[in-house]
């Protein structure tokens, strides 16, 4: 009851004054124009088929869940014009905001889904907070048009993505790709469906850590993609642009990972371990069992951790020493953190998870890290710990509850899809079938379905003559 009550307040307080005609003086389009916020929506109507401005200034009702012009321009570089050059797929999009019936907030609340106008149904979600379309955030309710009802949401929502279909068999010419060794297994896998599916070609996809494959990518232009576990930095989009020709680095978000925390199955005391202990387990700040907990034995800690040039050991860092105080980190900047984590007593760093793997299982006084895969594999000779009392899941690393679950991603360039169509048909292969792709060493879990579909749009509009 209390939960229903909360929900129904904070829906309240999203019906915020609308500064514009009232509802009896102006449709649909019209009350968002007066509003003055909705520009690149209004662009997007307009130059989409004639039949979607037709419909919002008709006489409805209807309900659209309308972006605002921040939401437009939170999307990746280049997808809305990409749109706005192609009004068939433009139509889609705008149309899967629209759903017939004038739903007010408290209805919508009480909904799980609703079919638009697109033909494809938005999934609904409802929490003390206020509601969620397709995952993205209702942030103004119930203004009133007089042909409907709108809902103001912070992001643009996307109706299923087809990409264009692609023969294995026809595409030509080779493949270098390189990086993250826990993305890594997730291409590999595309890359032997591709080669089952008939591509005769040349593929490699060296395994060398994310920050050597942007080195590879973005300061030797070498690579046609980069795998990674964490997202490009700055100075590696700089080391890109500094290129001849130069290249501009997208990104496609391909997975999440729950960065596992693992000791010996042997290893019976130790089942939980908080952000703060394992910042002065992997500072040096403690050296023996005991020091992390009195109750456990004063026997000296076996760290093992992967190399510097993994972005796991770049996203450890980042969560755990360079993390606030507040949060359970040691507050480090960069430097320091590196600094503290390669002093470790007899701390082993390996490139290699295998290498992780093997020195972890051999002793119960020894702890590590790397992606789940590898502890899935090996979980007959290990043991995951929980973080902050949250087991690295599914549902927990999608949600974010889990404090270590973490992003995938594969990156290219659009010149280099320009130059070599091979490699956006291999990309398209990938995240057409991405979801099967998931097995073996790469059992990571899925991006959340808009975030899927963005990644496919992105492609499109980096893809040749699309």
């Amino acid at each position: 009851m209390l939960r229903r009550v909360l929900l129904v307040v904070a829906i309240v307080m999203l019906a915020l004054p609308f500064v514009g005609v009232s509802a009896q003086d102006g449709n649909l389009v019209e009350v968002a124009t007066s509003a003055g916020n909705f520009t690149t929506l209004l662009q997007a109507v307009s130059t989409a088929d004639p039949s979607v401005a037709e419909v919002l200034a008709g006489d409805g009702p209807l309900t659209v869940f309308a972006p605002t012009d921040d939401a437009f321009a939170a999307l990746p570089a280049g997808v809305v014009d990409y749109l706005l050059a192609h009004p068939d797929l433009l139509t889609q999009v705008l149309l899967y905001h629209v759903v017939s019936g004038s739903e007010m907030a408290a209805d919508v609340a009480g909904m799980t889904e609703a079919t638009t106008l697109q033909g494809s149904s938005i999934s609904i979600s409802s929490d003390d907070m206020g509601v969620a379309v397709d995952g993205v955030h209702v942030s103004q309710t119930d203004v009133m048009a007089s042909n409907g009802v709108i809902h103001v949401i912070d992001g643009v929502l996307l109706p299923p993505i087809d990409l264009p279909a692609v023969d294995p068999l026809a595409v030509t010419g080779d493949i270098v790709g390189a990086g993250s060794s826990t993305v890594g297994p997730l291409t590999q896998n595309a890359i032997e469906a591709f080669i089952n599916a008939g591509y005769s070609g040349n593929i490699t996809n060296d395994i060398i850590g994310s920050g050597a494959g942007f080195e590879r990518f973005c300061t030797a232009g070498e690579t046609d993609i980069s795998n990674a576990s964490r997202a490009i930095r700055d100075s590696e989009v700089e080391a890109c642009a500094a290129l001849t020709p130069a290249r501009v680095p997208f990104e496609l978000y391909v997975g999440i990972d729950a960065l596992t925390v693992v000791v010996s199955a042997q290893n019976d005391f130790v089942s939980d371990l908080s952000i703060a202990q394992l910042s002065a387990i992997f500072s040096g700040a403690v050296t023996t069992w005991d020091q992390v907990d009195p109750s456990f034995p004063a026997e000296p800690i076996q760290a093992f951790a992967p190399g510097s040039d993994s972005g796991t050991y770049d996203f450890f860092l980042e969560a755990t020493l360079e993390a606030d105080t507040e949060d359970g980190g040691l507050g480090l900047e960069g430097d320091a953190a590196e600094a503290a984590i390669q002093s470790v007593p007899g701390i082993q760093f390996s490139e290699d998870d295998n290498v992780l793997v093997q020195g972890v299982e051999g002793s119960p006084y020894a702890i590590g890290f790397f992606g789940y895969a590898y502890y899935v594999e090996n979980q007959s000779l290990l043991k995951a710990l929980s973080v902050n009392r949250v087991a690295p899941t599914g549902p927990t690393a999608e949600s974010g509850e889990y404090p270590l679950a973490r992003p995938l991603f594969v990156y290219s360039d659009g010149d280099i899809l320009a130059a070599k169509p091979q490699v956006a048909d291999f990309l398209n292969f990938y995240l057409t079938g991405l979801r099967s792709f998931y097995t073996g060493a790469a059992q990571y879990f899925p991006t959340a379905e808009r975030t899927y579909r963005l990644a496919k749009l992105l492609l499109l509009a980096h893809y040749p003559m699309m």
